[in-house]
């Protein structure tokens, strides 16, 4: 049942901008500063990836001035259990992963964290499926291709997928026409011209993939509430 709410935290209007900030490699003060270009681009959401301590460090400054905007900061890179602990000490609301590991969903399930796996072969979104998990990252997701996000629909209509790794704002309407329900940016928000393409990007978007996922699941998480 933990595993189920996990997912109406991502499913309950989490991802209605398709785009999602993924930062990486970079001082506090230098991702405070792309993770603010994200925000004022229209971006809604950002990824700290935490592979080293230091790392850590930036994520709780990010999330820190993600509190005073009211938006969630997500762990990313998580590959060991123990990460779990420096993702909630420094106020992480999600975690995200480039591979899937049983051990660290195990754990975030019993923790009660949003969990992003990643995957790239059918045979991991069966294993996700089985612990009822329908919000996966498609990584590294410029090798595998806006093809691939299709193909994977077929067999897995239910499935929503987070494209990751080496994606640019100018390839992003690709990834989401193939049936991406986000897209994860980072090099777009170094620089003022970067975010201005994202902005452009958005607005280009009228109607989101996120949005219709909304809207679609709406009537029956209404009737679930009226039947209470």
């Amino acid at each position: 049942m933990v595993h189920t709410l996990l997912n109406d935290w991502f499913d309950d209007g989490f991802f209605r901008v398709p785009v999602i900030a993924v930062l990486r490699g970079l001082t506090p003060g230098e991702a405070v500063r792309s993770a603010t270009r994200a925000w004022d681009a229209g971006v809604q959401h950002v990824e700290v990836t935490i592979e080293t301590p230091d790392a850590v460090r930036t994520l709780a400054a990010v999330a820190g001035a993600a509190s005073e905007r009211g938006v969630a900061v997500g762990a990313g890179t998580i590959i060991r259990i123990e990460q779990l602990d420096a993702a909630e000490s420094a106020n992480a609301s999600f975690t995200v992963s480039p591979g899937l590991d049983d051990g660290v969903i195990r754990e975030s399930i019993r923790r009660g964290i949003p969990h992003l796996p990643g995957v790239a072969t059918p045979s991991e979104i069966l294993r996700a499926k089985a612990f009822g998990l329908t919000w996966l990252k498609a990584f590294p997701a410029s090798l595998l291709g806006p093809g691939w996000v299709t193909a994977m629909k077929g067999p897995f209509p239910d499935m929503q997928f987070i494209a990751t790794g080496g994606m640019k704002a100018a390839s992003a309407r690709d990834y989401l026409s193939a049936g991406v329900s986000v897209v994860g940016l980072s090099s777009d928000f170094s620089s003022d011209a970067g975010s201005a393409a994202v902005r452009e990007l958005l607005a280009s978007v009228t109607v989101s993939a996120a949005e219709l996922l909304y809207q679609s699941a709406r009537p029956a998480r209404d009737l679930a509430i009226h039947d209470r």
